[in-house]
């Protein structure tokens, strides 16, 4: 596959679309735990490979090695499983144009309105 993106512009991109997930996960009525710690090692992640700007053809080597950053041994598990994700998005990013697209116009999304905005799909009940 031919890489035209730097890993560190999809990352980029990818850290837009995490913050549509945090408003989502904000607006749950549930346990966030599980949800927050798996979107800190998702942020994190994404924003060492903007930081380190891997090249392209080494980017699935940088995120295989990922996980050994870690400084807790427990979160490597959970580590290597986003590192996997990245990639998927990466390679999604490279092979479906409105992937690319949707990343491109900085990832919108009614789910990073904040709470006192409306959303106007039809399949979202509001609580009160």
């Amino acid at each position: 596959m031919a890489q035209t993106v730097r890993p560190a512009e999809v990352c980029k991109a990818l850290l837009a679309a995490l913050e549509a997930s945090e408003g989502r996960r904000r607006s749950r009525k549930r346990d966030q735990t599980p949800d927050a710690i798996g979107l800190g090692i998702k942020r994190d992640l994404l924003q060492r490979a903007v930081e380190d700007d891997p090249e392209p053809e080494a980017f699935e080597a940088w995120l295989l090695n990922y996980p050994l950053a870690c400084v807790a041994p427990e979160l490597s598990g959970p580590a290597a499983a986003m590192a996997r994700a990245v990639f998927e998005e990466w390679c999604l990013a490279h092979s479906l144009g409105d992937f690319k697209n949707w990343l491109d116009r900085g990832a919108p999304s009614e789910d990073a309105a904040g709470p006192d905005q409306k959303r106007s799909h039809s399949n979202v009940r509001e609580i009160s």
